[in-house]
């Protein structure tokens, strides 16, 4: 007897064009039968598709989970958020430092604690990558693969001289990083994390393609040198204010020097997070032509695809790096239909409303904080512009679930598949909704997305095979597992 049936699912696959009309047995939270017209007798509960979509259960592979909150509460609201979106693994970045847990110290101790706190909180799967901020995490990134199943790896590139949300002052980076006297978050530092994420990788032929390195890719010094000039000018404000503090060009020089260092190293697996803009995106391209023997792999979010500096959304969409001008949107649409980039991604990092904009300078967007949620919007979004575009059901599934779950070595996600986990999202294409912040169950209170119209909505999630996300609402305890990688 199987466990459960879904009938009557037109399931999307990254691996077949259009759709077919199937039937989903699963057994033990593994999907074991796809055909048509399965006997229901043959399982202990028959779900009715009634014809909508089965997507593959979203892997929302960069997400932020309690940066602003306590990692207790936001596990538990956020990963409700993701729910409604349809993702089933919530893949978080993680560091030391202020933010986050605000305390620092090795990974042997650190880490562990993560996993306490997040253990039966998660409505979603989860896993976390790891940022090397001190020297010694560096001497830490084999013991994480080995023990705690930790294979993808950060470096914030702009924290050389800027904090979380701007300019930072003399002598703070290492009192916000909580690094020791004498270290530096630095270009060097940066080469030597690459060294050790590649001796990981020699030393792990069978996760050779599953280890890798991911940077968020900003020159601190162009940054802090163009918002000292926009401030100064004045005649800016908004999000073309803050776009212009932290200009394009930013972006491809971080490009450069990372990529050159991976060259240096022989780092053979590089992803490039969070792209905004055609500067960026060029420059990532021609350091794929420059370098071959490396692995590069491109995101983008579905904020930048959705928003431009002329959202109304204004300081609520002050995010890192900014969001960019209209044309520079369309330029990541025309690489993202291209198939030049690989997945798309949330960035969700739930920042509450009475923390967002500064309470005396609510317009001032170098007060606000940096980041917003929109994990759940991250399937609707994609569909909604990616379809007005010519993008196929196919190559939503491949930039929403089979690319990142490959990548990241989680071998049991990314498909509709005979042995994969039952990760099933059931959307209706054809139900619109207007956003409204008011309808989701992220603990902010507002979203950048707010008022917009969205063609397609999900209706129902399953997680390994367990109903948690049916029309409107999440159900039931949490039941989100720790995803050990490889997976």
């Amino acid at each position: 007897m199987m466990d459960k049936i879904i009938k009557n699912a037109k399931v999307v696959s990254p691996n077949f064009s259009g759709t077919r009309d199937l039937d989903i047995g699963i057994k033990d939270e593994k999907i074991v039968q796809l055909a048509p017209n399965i006997d229901p007798t043959l399982a202990k509960e028959v779900y009715d598709a009634k014809g909508l979509l089965a997507f593959p259960g979203l892997v929302d592979a960069h997400m932020h989970t309690g940066i602003y909150s306590h990692l207790s509460e936001d596990a538990i609201t956020e990963s409700k958020a993701a729910a409604m979106g349809g993702v089933t693994s919530s893949m978080n970045y993680m560091r030391t430092g202020h933010y986050y847990l605000n305390k620092t110290g090795p990974y042997a101790d650190f880490y562990p604690e993560v996993l306490e706190i997040s253990k039966d909180k998660f409505h979603v799967d989860y896993t976390y990558h790891l940022a090397p901020i001190r020297y010694e995490h560096r001497d830490e990134i084999e013991m994480l693969i080995e023990k705690f199943g930790v294979t993808s790896f950060k470096i914030f590139m702009f924290y050389g001289s800027h904090g979380l949300h701007g300019k930072s002052s003399k002598g703070s980076q290492n009192e916000f990083l909580m690094t020791p006297e004498g270290e530096s978050y630095d270009i060097a530092h940066f080469e030597f994390i690459m060294r050790s994420v590649q001796k990981a990788i020699q030393n792990n032929p069978d996760l050779q393609d599953e280890i890798s390195l991911s940077l968020h890719c900003e020159t601190a010094e162009i940054m802090k040198a163009y918002t000292e000039i926009v401030e100064r000018d004045g005649s800016l404000s908004g999000l073309r204010a803050y776009s212009a503090s932290r200009p394009p060009h930013s972006e491809g020089l971080a490009i450069f020097i990372a990529s050159y260092l991976a060259h240096e190293t022989a780092c053979k697996n590089i992803n490039l997070l969070h792209l905004t803009s055609k500067k960026a995106v060029d420059a990532a391209l021609m350091m794929q032509e420059c370098f071959p023997h490396i692995n590069f792999k491109r995101e983008v979010t579905v904020g930048h695809l959705l928003l431009d500096v002329d959202s109304p959304a204004a300081g609520h969409a002050k995010v890192n790096p900014p969001i960019r001008d209209r044309a520079n949107v369309e330029y990541l649409w025309e690489k993202l239909l291209e198939g030049k980039l690989d997945w798309v991604v949330s960035d969700h990092a739930c920042c509450s409303a009475e923390f967002k904009l500064d309470n005396t300078h609510p317009d001032n967007i170098f007060l606000a904080k940096s980041g917003f949620g929109g994990t759940e919007y991250l399937l609707s979004g994609l569909h909604t512009e990616g379809t007005k575009r010519g993008m196929s059901l196919q190559h939503i599934a491949q930039l929403t679930s089979q690319n990142p779950a490959q990548r990241f070595g989680l071998r049991s996600k990314g498909d509709i598949a005979v042995g994969k986990d039952a990760d099933v999202v059931l959307y209706d294409p054809n139900a619109s909704f207007v956003v409204r912040a008011a309808e989701s169950e992220s603990a902010q209170g507002y979203t950048p997305f707010e008022g917009m119209e969205l063609a397609g909505k999900v209706k129902a999630t399953f997680l390994r095979g367990n109903l948690v996300f049916e029309n409107g609402s999440v159900l039931g305890e949490s039941k989100g597992k720790y995803l050990a990688r490889p997976y």
